[in-house]
């Protein structure tokens, strides 16, 4: 992948949203670009699990609403399911555990931070509806390109 964030931002300031700097990086992969598919969760990371382990996940990045939640809601086994389907990349307003076990999984895995414990009760999730956090309103088939200096967001591919 030949683009660096920086770059986009400068040379498309009119098109790009910027996530806030509040989401670091604990998966393998570094660089990163995909269209979005959007998920909200309400604790519980069922619906999530169904996307990562059922769908085929090229060219994708999940964005995921857990709503700053303190529970993880993508661990070791998520990833599994996400590497297993070519996703690119998971962003979670929220946080992840497994952090050891998921360093090295090719999947690119932004979050707020960690935290051991998840949530057992099933609750339900919603698909494909737009959200927002990090100041960017995230819709499904937006475009996010992501590095190590950040994750922005445009409305379609630019490059």
């Amino acid at each position: 992948m030949d683009f660096f964030t920086a770059d986009i931002c400068d040379e498309h300031p009119d098109k790009v949203y910027v996530l806030d700097g509040s989401f670091k990086n604990y998966g393998a992969k570094e660089k990163v670009q995909g269209t979005v598919l959007t998920v909200k969760l309400d604790r519980n990371n069922i619906e999530l699990i169904k996307i990562l382990r059922d769908e085929d996940g090229t060219g994708k990045i999940v964005v995921v609403d857990a709503e700053d939640e303190y529970f993880a809601v993508v661990g070791e086994n998520l990833m599994k399911f996400a590497e297993k389907n070519n996703y690119e990349a998971i962003i979670v307003n929220g946080y992840v555990r497994d952090t050891e076990q998921i360093k090295d999984i090719s999947v690119a895995l932004f979050a707020k931070g960690t935290c051991p414990r998840k949530y057992i009760p099933m609750t339900q999730g919603e698909r494909g509806i737009e959200l927002s956090f990090g100041g960017v309103k995230f819709c499904e088939g937006d475009y996010i390109y992501a590095d190590n200096d950040g994750i922005i967001l445009t409305k379609e591919k630019i490059i």
